[in-house]
């Protein structure tokens, strides 16, 4: 009779959720979004991109926060850095609803993307740490991880689309969703210490360094954040311009764009089993046909089947993207690769206003310029398909 294989801790379902659950703050920032048209008017003196700035300040807040992470893990470790992260989360994400200076309100906001920042990079590294040997398993996880970013982005506008209409600092409320998940991660997330922590000095660790396909994948990242940004931050506006819906509108169908991609990311270890390397340009495509429906949306129907294309797009290509990280980056390096890849995206995030900005201040023309970026992806991800496709070839010979 064969032996049942014991029961990993990481094998159970409430340590998957518990690990997964602390994803759901990572793009929860720039949720607030559809709350920006009731905050134009709420600070005399600052223009629309000043106030536009409370939506992408908090990736730049991310950087620093990324870059003081491991000093912190070195010092408390991992597990109490994720806390400390969670408890700024909660602190300088309601904020906001206390006060109606605008300096405050900017800094709450520069501080919510360091305190992020503090786990962004862990919430991705634990995950091979734990699934690594298993490529199936790995690639579920990562899909899932993407899933779990988008559902705290869906919960929360689908909350700030009633919230807002009390007012727009009800909105800043959906960062009391913090509280459940810091219980849970400190009940049922067991980090054991590193084996060369523990070895100490009997086997020293292993310097980190990167190769050039992580070097690769941090240019890519940064230019596809860069120009996906605009659906967050300019569908506001669009949508008043082009008299295709209301304020509330917007956050629902904020809401309903980050639900399509949960399915999508949920099933990328069954789609990548399958397709491989095809995903890249398919989600591309798949990307760039949403940004065109978006750009030229007569109603609000179009509108709805762009930006949920585009949401299917997204959550097949983000989780390709960071599973081709997970997969590249040496064994001893995956949390560095993690670190300098998310800092490149969040100032990508960071900076997307002021370039999109230069190259037009019309949303309309916005969106149009990340449509035809997305098409020009698409040709470059056929290069990379083909490009892997006979390494593969040439290796098996």
């Amino acid at each position: 009779m064969r032996k049942k294989r014991p029961t990993r801790v990481q094998d159970t379902v409430i340590f998957k959720v518990s690990l997964l659950s602390i994803s759901l703050f990572l793009i929860m920032a720039p949720a607030v979004s559809p709350a920006l048209p009731l905050m134009y008017n709420a600070f005399p003196g600052v223009d629309q991109a000043g106030v536009e700035i409370l939506v992408t300040i908090p990736n730049l807040g991310i950087i620093i926060g990324l870059i003081i992470s491991p000093f912190l893990i070195a010092a408390i470790g991992e597990k109490a850095t994720v806390l400390a992260g969670l408890i700024g989360t909660l602190l300088t994400g309601t904020f906001p609803m206390y006060v109606s200076a605008y300096i405050p309100i900017l800094i709450s906001r520069l501080l919510i993307g360091v305190s992020i920042g503090l786990y962004n990079s862990l919430a991705l590294s634990l995950i091979p740490r734990f699934y690594r040997d298993d490529k199936g398993e790995l690639a579920t996880m990562v899909g899932f991880q993407n899933v779990t970013g988008s559902l705290g982005a869906a919960i929360a506008s689908f909350l700030i689309s009633w919230l807002i209409t009390i007012s727009w600092h009800a909105a800043f409320a959906v960062f009391f969703l913090v509280i459940p998940v810091f219980i849970v991660f400190t009940l049922f997330v067991p980090l054991p210490k590193d084996k060369n922590q523990e070895q100490g000095s009997a086997q020293p660790k292993k310097k980190q360094h990167i190769t050039s396909e992580i070097v690769l994948i941090a240019v890519l990242m940064f230019l596809f954040y860069l120009f996906y940004m605009p659906v967050s931050y300019k569908l506001p506006a669009f949508v008043i311009a082009e008299h295709l819906g209301s304020i509330s509108n917007v956050s629902t169908l904020t809401g309903v764009f980050n639900l399509i991609s949960i399915p999508i990311g949920a099933s990328f270890g069954f789609f990548f089993k399958r397709l491989h390397d095809k995903l890249f340009p398919l989600g591309c495509a798949t990307i760039a046909l949403g940004f065109f429906i978006t750009t030229f949306s007569v109603n609000f129907a179009m509108l709805i089947v762009g930006t949920l294309i585009i949401g299917i797009g997204f959550g097949s290509t983000t989780p390709y993207l960071y599973n081709w990280l997970d997969l590249a980056a040496p064994k001893d390096s995956v949390n560095l690769a993690t670190t300098i890849v998310l800092i490149v995206v969040n100032i990508g995030c960071g900076i997307s206003p002021m370039v999109i900005n230069v190259m037009s201040s019309d949303p309309k023309q916005d969106l149009l310029i990340s449509a035809c970026f997305f098409a020009l992806g698409t040709i470059y991800g056929l290069i990379h398909y083909f490009h892997v496709r006979k390494s593969t070839v040439n290796t098996i010979i």
